[in-house]
Formats: C-alpha cells, structure tokens, sequence
C-alpha cells in the first residue's frame, strides 16, 4: 500500500516545492513587503557596521597643520538562524480504499491527504514569522519557548526614552509637534539615509484615543478627507487594518492576534522609518538534510519518512529563518497618557 510514497511526489524537492506553493494566511508585515528576504547557504550570518557621523571642520591656522578626521570605527555581529519545525504523519488507515491496483491517479488521490496534514502546519508557520517580523519591528524578538532576541543589546545601543502622546490634550498644536518630533528623531538617527515617512503600528486603545483627539478631528473636518473620521482608514496599502495619515506619520491599528501574545500592546504605538533600504531584513537558511547543504535556503521545507513496520509515513516541515533590523536606534516606541 504504501510503495506509493516511493513516487518522486513525495520526495523533499516535491514537497517543499508544494508546501511553498500553497496558500496560507496574509499577514500585514508580509503583505507590506517590510521585509528584503534572502536565501543564504549558511546557519548563520554576520553584519558589519561601519560608523558614518558627519563632523565639523574646526578652523585651522592658514599655513598650518590641519586636523585628523576621526576614523569610523567598524564593528562585527554574527547572528545564528533559527529553526522551526513541526512533525506530521499520514497512516495506512488514511489511505486505505483510496486507489486500485494500476491506477495513476493514485498518486494524485494520496497526494491530497499529504497536503491536508501539511495545510494544517501553514498558518502557524505563517503566524510565526509575523511574531517575530512585529518583534524586529519594536526591537526585541520574543520566540514561543520564551529565548528572546534583543536588536538593541546585540547592536550595543540604547532605545530612546518611551515617548509620551497626551491624546487627550485639547491644546491646538501639541500633537503634531509631538509627531513633528519623531520625524526629527528618525532623521537624526538615519544620519545621511533618506526615508519616505513614519509608520505607526498602534494598539486599540491609542489609535482609538488617537481618533478622537480634537487636534486631529479638527483637522479633518470640513474636507473631503472627513471620511477618515467615520471610516477610520483610508489607502489601497491599509489591508485589513485602519489607517491613516497625521501629522507626517501614518498610523495604523495593528492590535492583538487571537490571543496568541502576537500584536501590539492596547495602549503602546511603535514607529518605524520606511523606505529605508535593507532595515527590516529576513535570513532563510537551509534545512538540517543532507540533500540541502550548501543549498540557498527557502521559507518552508517538508519531507516525509516511512514509518517502522510500514504502518504509514512520518513527516515534517520546518522554517530557518532569522528576522532583524539593523537599526535598531530608529525603532521608536510610544504610549498614550494615561
């Protein structure tokens, strides 16, 4: 019965290529496309930072000896590839019934149950990826067994102090000053790299407060751009999420994912640079099979095994994937008032 799984179908190149193929779950980060992905061959990966702070030219006696610039200093950071992986099996008992003797399409019918175990495994992996993409985003990766990822400490800088967004000041001018103010920071920390703007993932209660802010209300009304106060979103690029524009930033209510500790805190706002090249990046290395080393790495892997005494197949699928920003100084974290 099981002579079937011997069928090319069923090997990792097939199945990897399938599980790849399949549709899983749209995330926001994904659909943004926040993330350059790269497929390296290795387990881990280095990143080289060569400071670049512009420096005042002192005045110098004419004649003279001038000054030395100072040198940037250069700095080495290795980062190990984490791996994920899910077990699987497919039974004879699943399969029984499902084909006659000779018949081609048998492998097509098998080929099914496979991709129902393998289709249960993608919105997990799909959910994990999102985890840890948001956690790159404010600074600090937090993985399901508790390990986290610390950009901030690994890079060996400081986050700025926890910026405070009073939205229920009624005093016309202080919001946008505040946001006039994240703009500056994210262009102080950037140095020479341009960005296109500010990007805000709020919690549910700042974007809700943010809406009701008499400041933002008043600037709205009376405009066309009104509707953004009853429909709270505006854009081809907001997904399912509401979103808007204020004050040079663009807010965005990411909120909590099905309870799984994924999202941002109700009454915290993250903000982030974009149009920043190589900020957000994704590592996919290869998986731990000997027909992949030194292979470039691919998002998902599967594979399949017989089990002892044929009772039916074991399978697997798996993700080595390492999310980071490489600067973590223009991460940026902000709260509403209490």
């Amino acid at each position: 019965m099981l002579d079937i799984f011997n069928n090319n179908a069923f090997g990792v190149t097939s199945l990897t290529d399938a599980v790849n193929e399949m549709k899983y779950q749209p995330t926001r980060i994904n659909d943004m496309g926040l993330f350059r992905a790269s497929r390296i061959t290795t387990t881990s990966i280095s990143i080289e930072r060569i400071g670049n702070t512009l420096q005042l030219v002192k005045p110098s006696p004419r004649g003279g000896p001038g000054e030395t610039r100072d040198r940037p200093k250069r700095s080495m950071k290795s980062f190990s590839v984490p791996h994920f992986q899910r077990d699987w099996a497919v039974y004879a008992d699943e399969v029984q019934g499902v084909r006659e003797m000779g018949k081609e399409n048998a492998v097509r019918t098998v080929q099914g149950v496979v991709a129902d175990r393998m289709g249960e495994q993608l919105d997990d992996f799909a959910l994990t990826e999102e985890h840890a993409r948001l956690g790159a985003v404010k600074g600090v990766i937090t993985y399901a067994d508790g390990d986290t990822l610390n950009l901030f400490s690994e890079f060996g800088v400081a986050q700025h102090a926890e910026i405070n967004f009073d939205l229920a000041n009624k005093k016309d001018g202080d919001l946008r000053k505040a946001c006039v103010d994240v703009i500056r920071l994210e262009r102080k920390y950037l140095g020479a790299v341009g960005f296109r703007h500010v990007h805000a993932f709020c919690g549910d209660d700042f974007f809700d407060a943010l809406l009701k802010n008499p400041e933002v209300r008043a600037t709205y009304e009376g405009w066309s751009e009104a509707k953004i106060l009853r429909e709270s979103y505006v854009g081809a690029n907001r997904g399912e999420n509401p979103i808007f524009e204020f004050g040079g930033i663009v807010f965005e209510n990411y909120g909590e994912i099905d309870d799984e500790g994924v999202g941002v805190k109700t009454a915290k706002c993250h903000l982030f640079p974009m149009g920043v090249p190589n900020l957000f990046r994704t590592y996919y290395a290869p998986a731990d099979y000997i027909e992949t080393v030194n292979t470039r790495g691919k998002r998902l892997y599967s594979k399949q095994m017989r089990m002892r005494n044929d009772k039916g197949v074991d399978g697997e699928m798996q993700s080595n994937a390492l999310q980071l920003c490489t600067r973590p100084k223009t991460l940026l974290k902000a709260k509403m008032a209490a």
